[in-house]
């Protein structure tokens, strides 16, 4: 059923076909960064603060360091301009919080793009499909061929279906990780209002040894 389906569609089948396996890839591939982005921001925080009061800063950094994701380059910048003070660490957390954004929503464009456009290449595929029947119906006269009629409303109908079938999900799978993307910004946020509060309790002279020797 599904080859015949593809010989059916014609040409603008293969272009849909073409969109869906991008829309696929990035798809798994921004699943796959939100999940290494996110991490729990509660334990994470637990643990740099348990280290942190007992004067180890360099400890902290290393946790930092091991644990991937946004949040925890968040509170490293934290802890590496606590001692420019309260406010500039805030400004530190704003132009690394502006950095990490976009690359959480990289992608997201693109698939974003499919899901609309996707809808009109299967219109465009049954408008083509139509102009092959009043072609052949022109060209014939009554003497029209009833296989060349027919091959040109399937590919009316085939486009027309495989532009909704790859838009639904397309527009499903951005949603998706439009709300992910928003759940690890929000952790971001609460991560960064905490360990505002946490570094101005540390004492300054251990990070002033630490940044010397960085």
């Amino acid at each position: 059923m599904l080859p015949s389906l593809l010989v059916k569609g014609g040409p603008m089948l293969w272009l849909l076909l073409l969109t869906s396996a991008v829309a696929v890839a990035v798809f798994i591939e921004r699943v796959l960064h939100c999940h290494r982005a996110q991490i729990n921001s509660a334990e994470f925080l637990n643990g740099v603060r348990t280290v942190l009061k007992r004067d180890n800063v360099v400890e902290a950094l290393s946790i930092c360091d091991a644990t991937p994701g946004p949040v925890a380059r968040l509170v490293k910048t934290a802890i590496l301009n606590r001692d420019y003070g309260r406010e500039r660490v805030r400004e530190s957390l704003e132009e690394t919080g502006l950095a990490e954004v976009p690359r959480l929503e990289e992608k997201l464009n693109l698939l974003a793009t499919i899901a609309q456009i996707t809808p009109l290449l299967g219109l465009l595929g049954t408008v083509l499909g139509f102009i092959h029947v009043f072609e052949s119906m022109q060209q014939a006269g009554l003497q029209t061929n009833v296989q060349e009629l027919t091959a040109g409303i399937w590919q009316a109908l085939v486009c027309t279906a495989a532009g909704l079938a790859v838009s639904i999900p397309s527009h499903a799978a951005y949603n998706y990780l439009v709300s992910r993307v928003n759940n690890i910004v929000l952790d971001m946020e609460r991560a960064a209002t905490e360990i505002v509060n946490i570094v101005s309790d540390m004492p300054t002279q251990k990070l002033n040894e630490v940044s010397a020797k960085r």
